[in-house]
């Protein structure tokens, strides 16, 4: 299985992340500002992260380069996501960058993978949230990065 994970960072921690998760499943972390359309369609699984910034927005990068993701043929593409953010700081808000992303590969008719429950979490909103769980792995760097490693054996092992 090709595994292709796509991210945008500023600070690090995403990128740190992505990193990891990459080495996990044997695939490449590519940034978002270096990213191709057909990173996005040449894997048998994509993997999407962004930080949320600001109050629920996407990461500078993703912003700048939407129009990568919005361009690519994702009907029937399996695709899992994951975000980064601070619970504590940003409770309204949190993941919502992971929310934004979701929406924008459903409306291109990919198949998203790698739901997670919200247990465990404390937020007030996430856009990242639907039906009672996150659209994706849901992380937070700044309060529980103690808690990373756990959680993303536990969301790759869902993602089969």
């Amino acid at each position: 299985m090709s595994v292709n994970v796509i991210f945008g960072s500023d600070g690090g921690a995403t990128k740190a992340v992505a990193s990891r998760i990459a080495k996990r499943v044997q695939g490449k972390a590519i940034d978002i500002a270096a990213a191709t359309p057909a990173d996005f369609e040449n894997c048998s699984l994509l993997i999407l992260g962004s930080p949320t910034y600001g109050a629920g927005d996407l990461q500078a990068d993703w912003e700048d380069h939407l129009d990568k993701l919005t361009g690519a043929d994702l009907a029937g593409k399996k695709v899992a996501l994951f975000g980064t953010g601070d619970q504590m700081g940003y409770p309204d808000s949190f993941v919502d960058a992971m929310g934004i992303l979701y929406d924008h590969v459903v409306a291109q008719g990919a198949t998203v993978v790698g739901f997670t429950d919200t247990a465990g979490y404390d937020y007030i909103a996430s856009k990242a949230e639907r039906d009672g769980k996150f659209v994706g792995l849901a992380l937070d760097e700044d309060g529980e990065a103690s808690k990373t490693d756990k959680r993303i054996t536990a969301w790759i092992s869902s993602l089969a």
